[in-house]
């Protein structure tokens, strides 16, 4: 796990939003793109994050 309280709300939240609007055709396909923050969020992990380092999960629940 490295993706943090906040930050998990914001990516399950934005990319719901993107889903949702791609449904609704308010934007085009590209609104599928929603599904990586949207699964990132879920399941708490991040590969970029990873990769580069980062993590925004609290130490006591690593």
């Amino acid at each position: 796990m490295n993706v943090g309280g906040l930050d998990r709300t914001l990516r399950v939240l934005v990319g719901g939003v993107l889903i949702l609007a791609t449904l609704l055709g308010w934007i085009g396909v590209w609104g599928w793109i929603g599904v990586v923050p949207l699964a990132t969020g879920i399941f708490r992990y991040c590969p970029l994050y990873r990769l580069f380092g980062f993590n925004t999960c609290p130490l006591k629940q690593r």
